[in-house]
């Protein structure tokens, strides 16, 4: 048996004559009456208390812990009093990731999942409870399926530390039963060039080398708000992306790019030049914000793209006054707003539509997929791959070619009898 049954009731006594005898305890025929023992696999003391005439259920209980404990499906008994939330928010102190990505996990596991798993005590759990939730899930307004996939992401990660903690025998998302959610089959339709310049010719001059930067340089929205002017190599020929401005809690902060990497993009002339004639007329502004969090380190950064009155330019107003009318204008969603002055959403038509086009036009002059990969900033090739595949030229065609060029070339040159020996 996995440990002992301890009779509190009784204690065990030695005379003057060496012999023992058991004796009432001071606790007799009060409180719980026997309580099972054992070491869990933590190496700590674990017990339950069970009442008078329940020896026979104690050594029952005993030996389910001991069966578990043999075929690896253990739970800690503590589990049960032990709520998701209570779990979750230790867990997540414990991260290692950067306080800005412990903050965003936060902020998931307190809007979307708390209000339906975060009262169930964390050894409860079973697949039946993931798949209820997946389905609340994809029925709440305003949750895409991207969305969606990484807070059951989240949830799983919770869940398997859980498991690795004893206090679960198994991840229930793992589950044959709990279908994973998909991710969006909405293929990227890159914008034409024509469609690029209408939107750019629509924004104010002031925001119109946006366009050059988030098309020419694959930049993302919160990369070229955070753009300053060191960026730009001496040579006038790289640009270097080291910083991006994000909103953390509401607030904006500094931070390094998606995913902590910095990159060097190539610097094309005419994108230099549109920079260049923008800072001649826009000076960079000197902003002090903290550096990743709220309440982060002060760095401060000469920006180049600044707001009309001159700080950093707001995502919120930024999208809602200049780029969605100029999004009107250009004719890619209706022109006219609402009775409150709001556009249709746009979420295919958001600025990240520039990285897109940046994308598809390194691709379709035969640039490798590792280079784009590298030059957007993706975390592998594979990724690169997964969303842009479908836009890479069509490489039967392009086999076709290169062996008709090399039999051409073959039977244009002079092969003598000695070429088949």
């Amino acid at each position: 048996m996995a440990g002992h049954i301890q009779d509190r009731w009784y204690k065990t006594e030695t005379d003057p004559n060496g012999k023992t005898r058991r004796v009432k305890s001071d606790r007799h025929g009060t409180g719980m009456r026997y309580r099972a023992r054992y070491v869990g696999p933590d190496g700590t003391e674990k017990s339950k208390s069970f009442r008078d005439g329940q020896k026979r259920l104690a050594e029952k209980w005993l030996s389910a812990i001991e069966t578990d404990m043999s075929r690896g499906q253990y739970t800690d008994p503590k589990s049960v009093r032990i709520t998701f939330r209570q779990y979750s928010e230790k867990w997540l102190d414990s991260k290692t990731s950067s306080p800005m990505a412990r903050k965003e996990l936060g902020r998931r596991l307190r809007l979307h999942v708390y209000p339906v798993l975060g009262a169930r005590p964390i050894g409860t759990f079973r697949p039946e409870h993931i798949r209820e939730f997946l389905a609340a899930l994809e029925a709440k307004p305003g949750v895409g399926p991207s969305y969606t996939r990484n807070i059951f992401a989240d949830v799983q990660s919770v869940l398997s530390a859980a498991v690795d903690d004893s206090l679960l025998s198994r991840n229930p998302c793992s589950a044959r039963t709990v279908r994973r959610p998909k991710a969006d089959a909405h293929r990227v339709v890159p914008w034409v060039p024509a469609q690029v310049f209408a939107v750019r010719a629509a924004l104010l001059e002031r925001y119109q080398a946006m366009v050059d930067v988030g098309a020419g340089c694959g930049l993302r929205q919160g990369e070229v708000f955070g753009l300053a002017e060191d960026a730009i190599d001496a040579d006038g020929r790289t640009l270097h992306v080291v910083r991006q401005i994000k909103h953390v809690e509401g607030r904006p902060v500094f931070a390094l790019p998606k995913g902590g990497k910095k990159r060097d993009v190539p610097l094309s002339d005419s994108v230099a030049e549109a920079l260049r004639a923008h800072m001649d007329v826009y000076k960079p502004v000197e902003i002090t914000l903290p550096w990743d969090v709220p309440e982060g380190r002060k760095v401060s950064a000469r920006l180049i793209f600044t707001a009309e009155q001159g700080g950093l330019v707001w995502r919120s107003n930024f999208n809602g006054k200049e780029w969605k009318p100029a999004l009107a204008v250009a004719g890619l969603i209706p022109p006219e707003a609402d009775e409150n002055g709001r556009f249709e959403s746009a979420r295919e038509h958001g600025m990240h539509a520039l990285r897109h086009f940046y994308a598809s036009a390194l691709l379709d002059a035969g640039e490798n997929i590792k280079a784009v990969s590298e030059y957007m900033g993706h975390a592998d090739p594979g990724l690169t791959l997964r969303v842009y595949a479908h836009l890479m030229p069509d490489s039967r065609q392009r086999a076709r070619r290169a062996i008709d060029m090399l039999f051409q070339r073959s039977s244009q040159e002079d092969h003598g009898p000695q070429t088949a020996q």
